[in-house]
């Protein structure tokens, strides 16, 4: 389909449903209807790739989330058709944008999400043949708002308008068993367009409802009463992304997420399986393969082998199916985050989840003995009433990934050293990456024209295409480049004074740190450098530092309140400092509420310096960090996750590396004191203390707690657990080493910049997918 026939179907859609034309359609109404037409266009491929999918080895990724953001936009630009449909809408007097205020897709938190979402954009463009299964949440994770400077959590209801680009398949539905209740699990499907739309995917996202519906006149009060409660009960599994789980109840509708997700998706692959082959299992590790997107669908597992023995196939060999067809990437190297449930917990939802796992935890302490090894506590898949779900994952699939270098490393040698003794084979490194449709050439049209006017197209399918850079990074080009960056500040400059009411200056340095709000992504540390710099300019030094803007987006989790509390902290000292008329001038804050995919689309290719600084071996990978290393941003960073593999394409000269490596933390963690550090460096020391000595108010005292997290620790942890006084006197003078060498000598920084851009080829997740097909899938 060309784009005047796209546009001929979306005026008819139009009439019929709103009963409009183009020009005075709504941005829901509009959204709907391009939308609408361009789902007819895209049906006749999905179909004849579906059925060509069905009769080969495929893989399916299972990840409880996927942060597609806004389709429409990518769609269209993965079918060759937005810049025109962009100038027809124009000539009807219909302005493009008007569709930035549809929200975006709401299935996913950050990284993890982000990074599925890749993945299968790059598995449809490369022709491997994967499909996505996750959970269709109503609301999404929350919609961030700042009330007096502290996170508020709305509910997302991101469908709210309808949603076009989903295929609701209740012929395809299946009853899920649970304790608590069955549930129906409606499949909603979603096209994965590759680009130039030769190839279509499918993302299937399951929604739970009520097994029967309810009348009114068929029910006495107190019948309905009940049939209302059993239907809100089975709704409310996919109403939420991430549930709080602080109460056994959220820990509970957490399980219940987990367990429909793997549930569904099995026994839909299964049924898939059956058409072909019926009761005959001997072909089903050949013909599927099944990813864990980290420890959530974990229960895969068990759940296989559950329905393997439903059908009569013996546990031992349901056992070997489901380990040759289950493969584990890991995503974090920090025990808090490896789930680990109550036997208990899991016996209230899915009891025969709990007999299939003592049965496999039965089966490694067998062929432990025979082996007559020692099964040490890091060994264990159920220790003290819990199922370590992490260990679980080890066992029992045949690839366990890590997804960074670095990250690998560790996990073989700290996180999973007992299993890597025992398994090495199935230790691999599957360094993450990133789709650069969506990340270059869709979010920055300016510098992907500059790039092909240079080296010609062909980047969008092939990302070391951009080695071809490297030799004509000239003045010139550096020149042109440094246009297309204040293109892309006065672009974000004008989203930011409209949508937070702060006016920045396009040619101050901008600062970007985007991600989930943590305590180990250290946004903490950012906020001290920030104090530390107003101080000094107020005390009339750093008179050499160009006017900077530090730009700040993150949620964070709805019981974290460190984490909340570091948000509010920030907001407050934007507060501060924008007020300031000695230095507004000098130095601007804004933290972005409700940061989503679609504000990383205007921020990343505006950025000059990306913050990637968690304490070496805290961050698995990243993929912020490609993302703005692709848009030419350089990288102020420690030697942690992918930054290390950054450095080592771009050149250590090229971006700005600071702090304390793996060796030297390991080397100081039972004799660091911070107390130290404190008391020696002043700067310091008067940043730290605005938290509790009255520059900010501090009505709950979590300001207070997040001082003495710092110089006291916690029962939960030791004083500055994440190592911030260790490495803030480095990450302090790097910074504004930074921040003096982008305005000192511009064309040099461009010069920096472009040699990100040039060397970001290994990090475009088509990379990444071929090495999953080909050494983990083989598909």
């Amino acid at each position: 389909m060309n784009a005047k026939q796209l546009l001929k179907d979306a005026e008819q859609r139009m009439m019929t449903e709103y009963h409009k034309d183009l020009a005075h359609a709504s941005a829901q109404e509009l959204h709907n209807a391009i939308s609408g037409a361009a789902m007819d266009a895209l049906a006749p491929v999905w179909v004849k790739k579906e059925e060509a999918r069905s009769s080969r080895r495929q893989a399916a990724y299972l990840s409880m989330e996927f942060l597609v953001g806004r389709l429409v936009y990518n769609n269209l630009y993965c079918m060759g058709l937005l810049d025109e449909v962009k100038s027809l809408l124009k000539e009807k007097g219909v302005d493009i944008t008007l569709l930035e205020d549809v929200e975006d897709d709401a299935f996913g938190n950050g990284g993890l999400g982000r990074l599925a979402a890749c993945f299968l954009d790059s598995a449809v463009t490369c022709n491997v043949p994967l499909t996505g299964y996750g959970l269709r949440f109503r609301y999404g994770l929350f919609k961030q708002e700042f009330v007096d400077g502290r996170q508020v959590e709305l509910p997302d209801d991101w469908s709210r308008f309808g949603d076009p680009w989903s295929v609701r398949r209740l012929d395809e539905a299946v009853v899920v068993s649970m304790k608590t209740g069955d549930v129906l699990a409606v499949p909603y499907d979603m096209p994965v367009v590759g680009f130039g739309a030769k190839n279509v995917g499918t993302l299937r996202l399951w929604q739970t409802e009520s097994l029967n519906e309810i009348d009114f006149a068929v029910f006495n009060s107190q019948d309905y009463a009940k049939a209302a409660a059993a239907k809100n009960q089975a709704e409310d599994i996919t109403k939420f992304l991430y549930p709080n789980d602080t109460k056994k109840e959220g820990k509970q509708l957490r399980v219940k997420q987990q367990y429909v997700l793997v549930s569904a998706t099995m026994q839909d692959i299964l049924r898939a399986y059956r058409k072909r082959h019926g009761s005959d299992y001997s072909f089903f590790s050949r013909e599927v393969a099944a990813q864990l997107n980290d420890t959530h669908p974990t229960m895969a597992i068990p759940e296989l082998i559950r329905l393997l023995g439903e059908d009569g196939v013996s546990f031992e060999d349901a056992f070997l199916i489901a380990r040759d067809t289950f493969a584990y990437t890991n995503h974090t190297v920090m025990q808090e985050a490896l789930e680990k449930w109550d036997l208990s917990l899991l016996s209230s939802v899915c009891p025969q989840i709990v007999s299939i796992i003592k049965k496999i935890d039965a089966r490694f302490r067998r062929e432990m003995k025979k082996a007559g090894k020692e099964i040490t506590p890091s060994l264990c898949i159920i220790l003290d009433g819990r199922v370590h779900m992490a260990e679980l994952a080890t066992y029992a699939t045949h690839a366990i990934n890590g997804v960074a270098a670095l990250h690998s490393e560790i996990l073989k040698n700290d996180v999973f050293a007992d299993w890597y003794q025992l398994y090495p084979e199935r230790f691999q490194n599957k360094t993450n990456g990133i789709t650069q449709r969506r990340w270059l050439g869709l979010c920055n049209p300016e510098l992907s024209k500059l790039i092909t006017d240079q080296i010609g197209p062909g980047f969008e399918t092939d990302l070391d295409k951009l080695k071809e850079l490297v030799p004509k990074i000239n003045k010139s080009l550096c020149g042109k480049f440094r246009t297309v960056k204040k293109t892309k500040k006065k672009q974000l400059c004008a989203e930011i004074q409209a949508k937070e009411g702060v006016l920045l200056d396009p040619d101050m340095v901008f600062d970007v740190q985007v991600k989930r709000l943590h305590e180990y992504k250290r946004q903490f540390m950012n906020a001290l450098s920030i104090l530390a710099i107003y101080d000094q300019l107020k005390r009339g030094q750093l008179k050499d530092l160009p006017p900077v803007a530090f730009i700040f987006g993150a949620k964070a989790a709805p019981g974290y309140d460190r984490a909340k509390a570091v948000i509010h902290w920030i907001n407050l000292i934007a507060d501060k400092v924008n007020n300031d008329p000695k230095t507004k001038d000098r130095l601007m804050v804004v933290f972005i509420r409700n940061y989503n995919c679609s504000w990383a689309e205007k921020i990343i290719p505006a950025a000059d310096i990306s913050e990637q600084i968690s304490p070496a071996g805290t961050e698995a990978s990243g993929t912020g960090n490609m993302k703005l290393m692709l848009n030419g941003a350089v990288t102020l960073g420690t030697f942690d996750g992918a930054n290390v593999e950054i450095v080592e394409e771009a050149g250590r000269e090229n971006n700005y590396i600071f702090g304390a490596t793996v060796e030297e933390l390991e080397k100081i963690k039972n004799s660091y004191d911070p107390v130290k550090i404190y008391n020696k460096n002043a700067l310091l020391r008067r940043a730290l203390d605005t938290l509790t000595d009255g520059t900010f108010p501090d009505d709950d005292g979590m300001f207070a707690e997040l001082h003495d997290a710092i110089l006291k620790g916690a029962s939960w942890h030791k004083p500055d657990h994440y190592y911030v006084m260790k490495d803030f006197a480095d990450y302090y003078e790097t910074k504004l080493q930074a921040i003096r060498d982008a305005k000192a000598d511009e064309t040099g920084f461009a010069r920096k910049c472009l040699m990100n851009v040039a060397c970001a080829g290994k990090f475009s997740s088509d990379r990444t997918i071929r090495q999953y097909a080909k050494e983990i899938w083989k598909v």
